[in-house]
């Protein structure tokens, strides 16, 4: 499986394009929000020939949203997504203003879109994402994990030496905690995390340095 990373909008969000060599593809977090990045992630996929089969989010934070509607139209698909997360698409606007964003032509909601359930598997080509529900960033927060190439999508929940911010709107830090100790802590120690934020890094990396959420000798070994 081939993961395609593009960080887009002020807020420097990671768009990921997961792909294997059937061509058909996923695209997770389609942040763009300049013209011309909306012209580089759609061009990426229509000069490599491939077939969106999902677009997916780890949640609905309006920085992650910024380019759905774009693909959604061109590929005639809904965004996938986690009903606990309906309430931010209330109103965008208020979020905007509140990091310096214009409002301007700023409703920016799928135009339609179906829930995902934790578990469920998200299939495309050879390939298959298990959806991980880890709120705490936001109640419908998810990640995405794919077994076989050890890779988890973790959205706003894990970033490198750090965690998601638990101070907007319906987060909660405990939370967070729990989902990141015992739903991505329990991956295999070699499971490379691709954040919403920031650069890669591991679980095992994580349970050891994390400052926010480490673990001792023994946890990292059960």
């Amino acid at each position: 499986m081939k993961i395609k990373t593009f960080e887009f909008n002020p807020l420097r969000v990671n768009t990921y394009i997961l792909s294997d060599e059937t061509k058909e593809c996923v695209v997770i977090d389609a942040a763009c929000y300049y013209a011309d990045e909306q012209e580089l992630l759609l061009n990426y996929l229509l000069d490599h020939d491939f077939v969106v089969k999902h677009l997916i989010n780890t949640h609905l934070h309006f920085d992650h949203i910024f380019g759905v509607n774009l693909l959604a139209n061109r590929f005639g698909l809904p965004l996938r997504y986690h009903r606990d997360d309906d309430y931010l698409l209330e109103d965008i606007p208020s979020q905007l203003q509140l990091f310096g964003f214009p409002t301007i032509n700023s409703d920016f909601r799928p135009i339609n879109g179906e829930y995902l359930q934790e578990g469920e598997r998200i299939t495309f080509g050879n390939s298959s994402l298990q959806v991980i529900h880890v709120p705490g960033h936001s109640p419908g927060s998810v990640a995405f994990y794919e077994a076989e190439a050890a890779v988890v999508i973790s959205g706003d929940a894990l970033f490198y030496s750090s965690i998601g911010r638990t101070d907007l709107p319906r987060g909660n830090y405990e939370t967070l905690i729990n989902s990141i100790r015992h739903k991505l802590y329990t991956l295999p120690g070699e499971t490379v995390v691709y954040p919403g934020h920031g650069p890669s890094t591991s679980i095992a990396f994580e349970k050891r340095h994390n400052p926010f959420v480490n673990m001792n000798e023994s946890e990292r070994n059960n």
